[in-house]
């Protein structure tokens, strides 16, 4: 009987433990959890946060209870400390502090990522603050609950720290949000970023860029958080979100190979070279599709996919990852912000030679009601006309994620700007134009190249 053990329980694990199940019943697979969460959608925490959703069980993509009617055994609340490679054993520890041993025919380790801390002082006073599990989570709500806090100051504005400002200034909280890029939204360029910073302020949103963040000090009443340019900012309560890095700590005890930013590496089966140990989701490396490389992309969506090719490897199997594009979406308020494949100055990085289309066009017919305007960008590749990637802000109800992902499904399957303009897309007035929008930049994009 073969004995799988997967170290980690959030979306890579579970998804490559019910992989497993799937393929052999007679298989034993045990997952080890740090915390009593497992396979909880951490991408709702901000939701939780904001009051929108009122119960943190239903961020349970599946109850423990479901998990093991699957036959997975979970041993909750138990960190792995150590792996040997050559005895296969892997030590844990109880939250109580008991060790134990477990020994595995094949590992999986699939630890995550952890809350990047910045190299400023003061990151562990009282009311500050990082959100990255369910505990981390569940902290913050108690302590909004109890201390209840007016003024909150935000580090970073990336995905985390915009939609913790959305869902602060949900609860009624003064916001005020720091960014030591020029713009907010770094992912996306930076007059798109603006329309963002545009929505934070009229929620009421202080947006303060290009300044880093030099401390934090507890002063009567509170929290002072000083920055460079001699920006002092008061806050209740600290929340810092400048990124996350890849938790590894566990595969270099096992002298497993890191790489890109420091994840582990792995090949396209998610094997890591170590004999029967593999990695998956925002721990390990993961293959870019366009770029042909290894890149380190830390989303939920590519760990659940990473996680069951995984799974099926671990009995034994050859599948190799197909790769990502960086597909990410971000609601902000009223405004929905989304990307995929690669911008304009990463495609040159690479070693295309790009062109960007950008247009405003309509969601909709404008003489349909509730018309509203999309800021679209498009990137080819000028000789091949290949399809390199794009980015759309535009409002919440305006069908932004549906066209970014009509750009991702083209770009998985390499096809030229040109080609978009011929797929079959649904058409009535109050959705969409007989051109969709993203057809629209196409045509915008090829009457570009016909004209040099």
């Amino acid at each position: 009987m073969t004995h799988l053990l997967i170290i980690g329980g959030s979306d890579a694990g579970i998804s490559a433990a019910l992989r497993v199940r799937e393929l052999d019943a007679r298989a034993t697979v045990t997952v080890v959890v740090m915390d009593a969460f497992p396979n909880f959608s951490i991408c709702g925490l901000p939701f939780l946060l904001s009051g929108e959703v009122t119960d943190g069980r239903s961020l349970a993509h599946r109850s423990v209870a479901e998990i093991e009617a699957r036959g997975i055994g979970l041993l909750l609340e138990h960190r792995a400390e150590s792996i040997d490679p050559r005895s296969r054993i892997v030590r844990v520890v109880s939250a109580g502090g008991r060790p134990r041993e477990m020994a595995y025919d094949r590992l999986l380790i699939a630890t995550g990522a952890e809350s990047a801390r910045p190299p400023i002082g003061g990151l562990d006073l009282p009311g500050v603050l990082f959100l990255r599990t369910m505990t981390d989570g569940l902290a913050i709500k108690s302590h909004l609950d109890r201390e209840k806090p007016r003024r909150a100051l935000i580090i970073g504005g990336g995905y985390i720290g915009l939609e913790m400002a959305d869902a602060l200034t949900h609860r009624g909280m003064d916001v005020t949000l720091t960014e030591f890029a020029p713009e907010v939204l770094a992912s996306l360029d930076p007059d798109l970023g603006s329309l963002v910073r545009t929505e934070l302020g009229s929620r009421g949103v202080r947006v303060v860029t290009g300044v880093a963040v030099s401390g934090i000090e507890r002063v009567d009443g509170g929290l002072l958080v000083r920055a460079a340019a001699a920006v002092d900012i008061p806050a209740d309560l600290v929340l810092v979100a400048t990124g996350a890095r890849p938790s590894v700590a566990l595969a270099r005890s096992a002298g497993v190979a890191l790489g890109t930013a420091g994840a582990i590496r792995v090949d396209r089966t998610m094997a890591t070279g170590t004999p029967d140990i593999l990695a998956a989701g925002d721990c390990a490396e993961t293959w870019h599709r366009l770029l042909g490389r290894a890149d380190y992309l830390p989303l939920g969506t590519t760990a659940h996919k990473q996680g069951r090719i995984a799974g099926e490897n671990l009995l034994g199997g050859a599948r190799e990852y197909p790769g990502s594009l960086g597909t990410q979406v971000v609601k902000v308020f009223d405004l929905v912000a989304a990307r995929t494949g690669l911008r304009d100055k990463e495609a040159r990085a690479a070693g295309f030679d790009p062109l960007t289309a950008a247009l405003t066009a309509w969601d909709h017919k404008a003489y349909y009601p509730g018309a509203r305007e999309m800021h679209i960008r498009i990137t080819g590749d000028r000789g091949s006309g290949r399809l390199l990637g794009a980015q759309i802000v535009g409002h919440r109800y305006s069908e932004i994620a549906k066209r970014v992902d009509i750009i991702a499904a083209a770009l998985f399957h390499g096809m030229r700007v040109e080609e978009l303009c011929d797929l079959d897309l649904t058409y009535t007035p109050p959705l969409s134009t007989p051109w969709d929008p993203v057809q629209t930049a196409a045509l915008e994009w090829c009457a570009r190249i016909s004209s040099r």
